[in-house]
């Protein structure tokens, strides 16, 4: 049996992590780092990316940053052949890349949804195929883990129609992709943020207008814990689901919520 470290030892392997420049990806970024795994951090915000691996590998860790949109297919061929030129492949892949535009229903473009899920859904979707090819290949299995939302198993608010939908997607998809790969030793789980604290989720209140306070002290008002979450909160359950310490788990969807959907 192995020790609690040997478990969450991270050594060796390789992890790409989308959206990994800020917030919740950055925190996941940080907690696989210090497991020990060379990290690959994929952005839209290439600069953020490469800044966000600056900081790991002056910290003492393997990191690169890179330029991608996780919708474009030529960009996910690129990562993943980064990974392998520059770590010999890849074990752990982290789907979190996500937008959420807040708008109503009847001001929703179709050209705003399609971004959304070219992003959150398309995204996981490529990610996903092209990375379990090379799991197959390597022959010694893997870890998918694909950042979902409450929002997965209950709309959180008016305005997020588009991005509901994407998250009920890649929930169902995650199910459908851990039945299909665990006979190859691929693990896919998901991990569903309830209100987490990060540029983005300050932004979106930013743009709102005089209600923005009154929106977010109701939300406020929905968590027991009584507060937000922070990235390394969601860094922490992924660090989990990429490791030993989840070998019998696939399919699986952890909820990181302080208890928002308890009521």
């Amino acid at each position: 049996m192995k020790a609690a470290t040997e478990l969450l030892d991270l050594s060796g392997k390789t992890a790409i992590v989308t959206g990994g420049a800020v917030g919740i990806g950055r925190g996941i970024s940080w907690r696989l780092a210090e497991a020990g795994a060379s990290l690959l951090i994929a952005d839209i915000d290439g600069e953020g990316a490469r800044l966000a691996a600056k900081e790991l590998t002056e910290a003492g860790y393997q990191a690169q940053g890179m330029t991608a949109d996780v919708g474009d297919e030529f960009d996910v061929h690129a990562v993943i052949g980064e990974a392998v030129r520059l770590f010999g492949g890849v074990d752990i892949l982290v789907n979190n890349a996500g937008i959420y535009p807040n708008v109503p229903l009847a001001k929703l473009e179709p050209k705003v949804f399609d971004r959304v899920v070219g992003v959150n859904l398309r995204g996981v979707f490529l990610f996903t195929k092209l990375a379990s090819e090379l799991m197959k290949a390597q022959g010694h299995g893997g870890h998918i883990i694909n950042v979902t939302s409450i929002d997965a198993l209950h709309p959180s608010m008016i305005g997020l129609a588009a991005y509901d939908a994407t998250k009920h997607g890649v929930w169902g998809f995650t199910k459908n992709a851990a039945a299909e790969l665990a006979p190859y030793g691929i693990q896919v789980n998901a991990v569903a943020p309830g209100g987490i604290t990060t540029p983005g989720t300050q932004g979106m209140a930013g743009e709102e207008a005089a209600g923005a306070e009154a929106l977010q002290a109701a939300f406020l008002n929905k968590i027991p814990m009584r507060r937000m979450g922070e990235p390394d909160e969601i860094g922490k359950v992924v660090l989990f689901l990429a490791s030993d310490m989840a070998s019998y788990m696939t399919g699986s969807q952890v909820v990181v919520d302080g208890g928002a959907l308890l009521g």
